[in-house]
């Protein structure tokens, strides 16, 4: 018998760390060697510990779960990455394939797809939660159809691309800041730019494009 896949988690939640664990302590072929809360302490772990898969959550203060893909790419540690996340949006999904992710699995299905994401990626193939690529593949019909009524979308830069999508969720420039991390001022710049980028006009006409094509966002 094959020794366990080693396992490091981190996530700076305890109760949905511990929700994990709790998943992966069933698997007699998984065995968590270590736990972090932020990514620091992650890199630190992967060299002390020598995990086989490190399952990280995407959204962590200080260093996220891509930033800590990319570090274990950069520095050459050997350890595949399963990135834990609640946004479906083809750029973050991207964004987790250019850091080296091998796993991709959203949060709200984490307890049935990790220990498949898990297998998948230490036998050296990508795992991709089967939601998500079903949304991803709807979702691109659509998003192409809306690109060829408006075709300035393309000249939206990633940053005004998250700033609309939480607009279409109904956010307010406040909000939009805080989940950010960036200025009101900032938020308020990105409405400007993207108004006048897709031929918006009136008050309240970005609302109601972004809360439209919400979907395809």
């Amino acid at each position: 018998m094959s020794a366990p896949l080693r396992v490091v988690i981190v996530d700076d939640h305890p109760l949905f760390r511990e929700g994990l664990r709790s998943v992966l302590a069933r698997q007699a072929d998984i065995s968590i060697v270590g736990e972090a809360d932020e990514g620091d302490q992650a890199i630190t772990l992967i060299r002390e510990c020598a995990p086989d898969v490190l399952v990280t959550d995407v959204d962590m203060p200080r260093m996220n779960g891509l930033a800590l893909a990319a570090a274990v790419r950069d520095q050459g540690l050997p350890v595949d990455v399963v990135v834990l996340t609640m946004y479906r949006e083809e750029d973050m999904f991207n964004e987790a394939m250019d850091a080296g992710v091998k796993g991709y699995v959203l949060k709200e299905n984490a307890v049935q797809d990790i220990v498949a994401a898990i297998r998948t990626v230490a036998g050296g193939r990508y795992y991709l939660s089967p939601s998500i690529s079903e949304y991803l593949m709807s979702r691109g019909i659509r998003a192409k159809t809306l690109l060829e009524e408006r075709p300035h979308l393309q000249s939206l830069t990633p940053a005004e691309r998250r700033v609309l999508r939480f607009i279409a969720e109904e956010k307010s420039s406040r909000q939009i800041a805080e989940l950010l991390h960036i200025s009101v001022k900032t938020v308020e710049n990105h409405r400007t730019n993207i108004s006048s980028k897709l031929n918006l006009r009136g008050s309240h006409s970005l609302l109601k494009f972004a809360i439209s094509h919400r979907r395809e966002l």
